[in-house]
């Protein structure tokens, strides 16, 4: 009896490690084969890119996260499906996984790379000055991101230089719009687009038309002084500029002109005179 039951024992004792080896086992086989298939996912997902079938790309790329969000592949896999998009020009899908990078994995190594591509992204949509240019303003919001957060890194330079090219369009919105106010001689809409010029954009290739632009409106609504001042500033940081040949001819003219009008008032004066003058003896 007693060696029955040290015999079922022994028995219940190897099933049970048995059976914990085939659940080890199992288990290691499952997880290999999990590995396996992320690496598999994501291959034919860069082979898919590669070949110019980006959404299939993204698609796979986006299935590696999802068959092992813990693992390294996903957030790299993540920033590669943004990627695919962004090659065809997918703007809006690249910046939703982009956008939603940022927010899953926001310590990630590779965040400022996110974030410099939403950048290039919103950059890209840019069409003129006179659409829409929310997307132009949401580039330099983020641009100006990477300048503040990541000043030393390779983005930094490229969205400095972004910039730069942004302000230009922005300020050639800014003039359209006052060229096309002081055509229709809404004086003050046209200065305020023009001062915003200098104010805002002062680095930028619209800086010394915009000054020509106020003189020549404050002329012609008679504030000389005002005219004149702006003509100064021209001169003084523009002066071998064609906008300060052209605000130089604007005073030439009317001086000329205001000089002409002078004499005239002297010859009706003295006219008159002359005219009671010979009254006295007639």
């Amino acid at each position: 009896m007693v060696f029955l039951k040290a015999f079922y024992l022994i028995f219940s004792l190897l099933i049970f490690v048995s059976c914990s080896k085939n659940n080890i086992e199992n288990s290691a086989i499952k997880e290999k084969s999990l590995e396996l298939q992320v690496l598999e996912a994501y291959d034919i997902g860069k082979d898919a890119l590669e070949g110019g079938d980006v959404l299939f790309a993204a698609k796979k790329f986006n299935e590696v996260e999802t068959l092992f969000p813990q693992s390294d592949w996903a957030p790299k896999a993540a920033l590669m499906a943004a990627y695919s998009y962004y090659t065809q020009d997918y703007y809006g899908d690249s910046i939703a996984e982009l956008k939603r990078f940022v927010k899953v994995y926001p310590f990630h190594k590779d965040l400022s790379y996110a974030h410099y591509l939403m950048g290039v992204c919103y950059f890209e949509q840019i069409v003129d000055e006179k659409k829409d240019l929310q997307s132009i303003r949401n580039a330099k919001i983020k641009f100006n991101f990477i300048l503040k957060e990541y000043p030393n890194t390779e983005y930094a330079l490229d969205a400095e230089f972004k910039i730069s090219l942004i302000d230009d369009i922005l300020a050639s919105k800014e003039m359209y719009i006052g060229r096309y106010y002081f055509e229709k001689k809404k004086w003050i809409s046209a200065i305020n687009r023009f001062r915003t010029v200098i104010d805002e954009y002062d680095t930028t290739i619209y800086t010394a038309e915009a000054l020509h632009r106020l003189v020549e409106v404050h002329y012609t609504i008679g504030l000389i002084d005002e005219a004149e001042k702006y003509a100064q500033l021209l001169g003084y940081n523009y002066g071998s500029s064609e906008w300060y040949q052209n605000t130089y001819s604007l005073f030439n003219k009317n001086y000329k002109i205001r000089k002409k009008n002078r004499l005239q008032d002297i010859k009706k004066k003295n006219k008159k005179r002359f005219k009671k003058f010979r009254a006295l003896f007639e």
